[in-house]
């Protein structure tokens, strides 16, 4: 049995989510309770506006390259090139993010989408102003989970990453919502009457006027970063060397992938997530090829799917079981098998609780997974480190899915052709995780019913 998968290991460090499974941290004083508390809110609040931001320069991005003639395939790379600073510099985020107090990278990072938000205002290419702000959300993603573990005391790190989680679906829902009500034409009509005298600002459609609202969201969300507490936690010292960071970094990696129950969550959570990621512009570009949908009405149905996420998220927060986790796995294969039954829907009517189901089924399956990876991630290295490999393997996945999507576009593929290999990819690459977890289960039977009698000891507590 490999010593680092177990032996740093203590009972009451792996939690479970839902009611069976909750302890309460005994001897807080009330004033820290209340300042954990304030912290933690106002982390919220700014991964709340931060997200909602995002998501919403997504859509309006989509609408600024429509409008200016620029081929699908351009459109289909905005996912793409958000995920590629989350890849480029996974080395380096997290061991920042472990050297500088987490508020000050959130409030840097922030900065940097504000940056890439301004760039594509001002006549920057809509591709590269996208990169910029992925960059600034690679650097963000470490810092906002990795402050829990400072901030928080074990007992409550499931509760905190559910609710995290959980805000960052709704920022997606309203976000991408958000986004579609700018650009139409109710709504831009509205602010590209508004004048400035003496001011030309240069703001002449409806992409760029949203573009200018999506900025101030950006802003408020610096005012929350402001107001995050120091947790006073002994920092790691950052190392500028590019090749040790890179050596560590693969160290990491390799833990987290040796794992016999991190290698499991962190194959689902990967292909979950750069499927998912990459759906967030096929919805759109199904909802235009099937529906006949403009991208302010397409852009609901992908607020569809998220709700169902949520509803699904919900549902797991409440009914599973962290040493459980693994049993979902069968959904994936399930959602696999429905995405590709996309194709056959030609009516709103039918898409909406359809797009719900997928979302559920999505939201049921990736929640328990996700906790299960920061678990294991945050006892097998740092706090940063681990949220960095987790980014690290998703956004990869996203990458990589969102350049061979982008790729078939451009050379003519249509979105139902990609739903078609996006479906049967997703079910066949669940069912090999799924074979690969009984295979553990086989040949390495101690070292798993270890771990998992780590987690089944703390909901005994």
């Amino acid at each position: 049995m490999a010593p680092h998968a177990i032996n740093r290991l203590a009972p009451g460090d792996m939690e479970s989510f839902g009611p069976r499974c909750r302890r309460r941290a005994a001897g807080a004083p009330q004033a820290r309770a209340e300042t954990m508390k304030r912290g933690f809110y106002t982390i919220m609040s700014a991964q709340f506006f931060s997200s909602l931001a995002d998501n919403a320069l997504f859509v309006a991005a989509v609408e600024l390259l429509k409008s200016s003639g620029a081929g699908e395939w351009q459109r289909a790379a905005l996912v793409p090139m958000f995920a590629l600073f989350y890849v480029v510099l996974a080395p380096v985020v997290g061991a920042f993010a472990d050297a500088v107090p987490k508020g000050k990278v959130m409030l840097v990072s922030n900065g940097i989408k504000f940056i890439g938000c301004m760039m594509m205002l001002f006549g920057g290419h809509p591709l590269i102003s996208y990169a910029v702000v992925g960059l600034g959300a690679a650097a963000y993603s470490p810092a906002k989970y990795g402050i829990l573990t400072e901030l928080l005391p074990p007992s409550q790190l499931v509760k905190a990453n559910g609710w995290i989680e959980g805000l960052t679906i709704t920022s997606i829902i309203l976000g991408v919502v958000l986004g579609g009500q700018l650009i139409g034409p109710r709504v831009s009509s509205v602010l590209l009457g508004f004048d400035f005298p003496l001011i030309e600002t240069g703001v002449n459609t409806a992409p760029a006027a949203a573009i200018s609202c999506i900025a101030i969201l950006y802003l408020v969300a610096a005012g929350f970063n402001t107001r995050i507490p120091d947790t006073h936690t002994q920092l790691t010292p950052f190392n500028g060397r590019v090749g040790e960071l890179v050596r560590d970094f693969s160290q990491c990696n390799a833990r987290l992938w040796d794992d016999k129950l991190g290698q499991i969550s962190l194959a689902t959570t990967t292909l979950f997530w750069g499927v998912s990621g990459n759906l967030r512009y096929i919805v759109l570009a199904w909802a235009a090829a099937a529906l006949h949908y403009a991208t302010q009405q397409a852009s609901l149905l992908v607020g569809v799917v998220a709700i169902g996420t949520a509803i699904g998220a919900v549902a797991a927060s409440m009914s599973m079981r962290l040493d459980k986790a693994t049993r979902v796995i069968v959904l994936g294969i399930l959602m696999g098998v429905l995405v590709i039954g996309m194709n056959a829907i030609r009516s709103v009517w039918v898409a909406a609780p359809f797009l719900i189901l997928l979302g559920g089924i999505g939201g049921y399956l990736v929640v328990p997974m996700n906790a299960l990876l920061q678990h294991r991630g945050h006892n097998l290295m740092g706090a940063g480190r681990s949220i960095a490999v987790q980014n690290f393997n998703e956004q990869a996945a996203i990458l990589g899915l969102g350049a061979f999507y982008t790729g078939m576009t451009r050379l003519g593929l249509s979105a139902f052709g990609a739903i078609t290999i996006f479906g049967v990819c997703v079910a066949a690459i669940m069912w090999m995780i799924r074979q690969w977890h009984f295979r553990n289960l086989r040949e390495h039977p101690e070292e798993v019913e270890a771990l998992l009698a780590i987690a089944r000891s703390d909901c005994s507590h």
